[in-house]
């Protein structure tokens, strides 16, 4: 099973109890709103999760980049492949609570679920003589990457929460530079260079692979249980693939990640 993270209202975990020291903006507001660009079904293309189906949750929004074309060249993410401007995606919108953007996903995950599904996650679960082990029952729980743009300006304990009322393993893929709220069951980091890394703990380090100021010697030292590298797409990738592919070689536990969505023609 994937660890639980717990801690006090207010405090900040990552992947494992004490992870990270700080205070999350993660009071449960009535009035807050959240603002999705997009909610969709579809396989995990990158990192560890790479082929598992999850419902992806686009939060609206990011702290490193406006989403506008004409204000690329100044972003410190100026490399960023990803429409999060708006809210008028497949699924998009403003939710005025938790309970109903965690309902939100749990209807498109439904929605896009083959036949029979059920059935298979029902024998997963199965509890007995001829149960299966419990990797293969994680990986029959529905599963939610809550990205972006920057999730963690928007992510909190309460839609957390309803999430995993909703049946959801949650995970989230962030840049790291905001808190992040407690009890999530996979955070995976994707620094930038120029931007200050606050999580420097969780389960899955991923970083695009070229960055002439985030290299990978310079992340080596924090905690994360998975280092991965992942070529960045654009006219030099198949350079940026090889020489990703070569670190991997003379530097474990680093690991090579591929868009595989983009080879599969998939969202």
């Amino acid at each position: 099973m994937l660890p639980s993270l717990s801690v006090p209202s207010g405090k900040v975990a990552a992947a494992r109890p004490g992870i990270i020291e700080g205070t999350a903006n993660n009071t449960v507001n009535p009035t807050h709103v959240y603002s999705v660009k997009e909610i969709y079904k579809t396989v995990q293309g990158e990192g560890w999760h790479t082929g598992r189906s999850a419902v992806f949750l686009r939060f609206a929004g990011c702290n490193l980049w406006s989403g506008r074309e004409k204000d690329r060249a100044d972003a410190i993410c100026s490399f960023c492949d990803t429409d999060f401007l708006g809210t008028d995606g497949p699924g998009g919108g403003k939710f005025r609570s938790a309970a109903d953007l965690a309902a939100q996903v749990r209807r498109v995950w439904e929605g896009a679920l083959p036949p029979g599904a059920n059935d298979c996650a029902q024998h997963a679960a199965f509890e007995g003589p001829f149960s299966v082990n419990a990797q293969v029952e994680q990986a029959a729980k529905p599963y939610v990457v809550c990205t972006g743009g920057e999730p963690l300006l928007q992510l909190d304990d309460a839609l957390v929460a309803a999430l995993h009322g909703e049946g959801f393993d949650v995970g989230v893929e962030t840049n790291g530079t905001k808190a992040a709220p407690g009890e999530l069951d996979w955070i995976c980091v994707s620094p930038k260079a120029g931007a200050p890394v606050v999580l420097t703990r969780g389960h899955e380090l991923k970083l695009v692979y070229h960055q002439k100021e985030a290299l990978p010697n310079m992340f080596a030292h924090m905690d994360f249980e998975h280092f991965f590298l992942q070529p960045m797409d654009g006219p030099d990738r198949e350079r940026f693939t090889e020489e990703a592919r070569a670190w991997c070689a003379r530097n474990p536990p680093w690991k090579l990640s591929l868009q595989t969505h983009k080879i599969l023609g998939v969202p």
